[in-house]
């Protein structure tokens, strides 16, 4: 436990040191310095470079540790110390100033998750986990919320924009979805959706394609804070890309039900 301690207390500083740098750089006002990876899918200096500054901050504190990262190192091998690292998610709201946008870093040891940090940039809030250790928002713990009936669920979701050729699939599931529960949302970013499960403003939430970065510090949140996260076989590897499900038990539950017919 104090091993996974000390790695949490590397990775919120890292996170940390890269939600000051996002706050204290200039926006990118001009569309031409946005860089398209994909369709409708940005990427900024602001984000390598907060990579980097991660990075470079976990690798001098975890010497032979590697880090898997959106935009430096998306092909990292495993090791025995790995760090999963997304620098800005939501960086189409953040250069549309749209408040939802995180920086993100979960430490996997031995194949395991065992910490992770969510910081909230906009808001300056900090969430936190490790494995036993319970989720947390500074001293306040979190606790995924008790709603069992679906018709009184709200669920958070992300659009398969990277991948349209799952559009017809998503838009299916989204109609069954919107008729049987009390709403849906989508923010942009899948760490911050995480969290807001893992404090029960979510009962539960879906996505078609996330990648590592995009889920595995919110895992680890949602998972100690009393939720659960698989992919739609009910597998709880999540440092891969796919298709994930998170809600409390109960909701969970009936989301695979209901996302497999």
């Amino acid at each position: 436990m104090s091993e996974h301690t000390d790695l949490l207390h590397l990775a919120t500083a890292a996170a940390e040191r890269g939600a000051a740098y996002v706050r204290s750089v200039e926006r990118p006002a001009d569309p031409a310095a946005w860089s398209l990876k994909g369709v409708s899918d940005f990427v900024t200096q602001v984000d390598r470079d907060t990579e980097a500054l991660i990075a470079n901050a976990l690798l001098e504190g975890a010497p032979g540790s590697v880090v898997l990262g959106e935009e430096l190192s998306p092909n990292a091998a495993a090791a025995d110390l790995l760090w999963v690292v997304d620098p800005l998610d939501g960086t189409t709201n953040y250069l549309h100033q749209y408040p939802a946008y995180g920086v993100s870093v979960a430490a996997v040891s031995g194949g395991a998750l065992v910490a992770g940090v969510v910081v909230d940039v906009d808001r300056g809030l900090t969430y936190h986990a490790t494995a036993g250790g319970g989720a947390w928002q500074g001293e306040r713990r979190l606790q995924v919320s008790q709603v069992s009936d679906p018709a009184h669920a709200l669920v958070g979701t992300g659009f398969p924009f990277k991948v349209l050729h799952l559009l017809p699939r998503y838009l299916r599931q989204f109609t069954v979805l919107l008729e049987r529960t009390s709403g849906i949302r989508r923010a942009g970013a899948a760490s911050l959706d995480f969290v807001d499960l893992a404090q029960g403003r979510f009962d539960g939430f879906w996505e078609l394609y996330l990648a590592p970065w995009d889920v595995a510090a919110g895992t680890i949140i949602v998972r100690e804070a009393g939720g659960v996260v698989t992919d739609l076989d009910g597998s709880e590897d999540v440092v891969r890309h796919g298709a994930f499900v998170a809600g409390n038990p109960a909701i969970h539950e009936w989301l695979l039900e209901v996302l497999r017919e």
